[in-house]
């Protein structure tokens, strides 16, 4: 009788293990860490944009805010959604910080 008891104990466990799983990785994709930097970024480095590809559209490069600091991550190719237009990602000020907004398809 124990071992019956057990069995349906795991099984449940594992049930439930795999319900939580589930329901986490369902979260929208759109659902991103705010980040906030307490001074303004750096003006942008001037890039050479490669020319271009079919199929893709170029993200220009931009300032992270990265353990306290403003890190420069370099432009990077964007696989082109048809019927949609590629809005680059930008830093907004919100009193005294300042807000990054991801880059997205609109």
């Amino acid at each position: 009788m124990t071992s019956t008891r057990s069995l349906r104990l795991g099984s449940f466990m594992l049930v439930a293990a795999l319900a939580c799983t589930a329901a986490l990785s369902s979260s929208p994709a759109s659902a991103q860490a705010v980040i906030v930097a307490p001074m303004a970024p750096p003006p942008p480095r001037v890039e050479v944009v490669p020319a271009p590809r079919a199929g893709y559209v170029w993200d220009q490069g931009r300032w992270r805010w990265h353990h306290g600091r403003y890190v420069w991550v370099p432009g990077h190719w964007q696989v082109v959604r048809p019927g949609y237009h590629w809005v680059p990602g930008h830093w907004v000020q919100r009193g005294p910080n300042w807000r990054w907004v991801e880059g997205h398809w609109a």
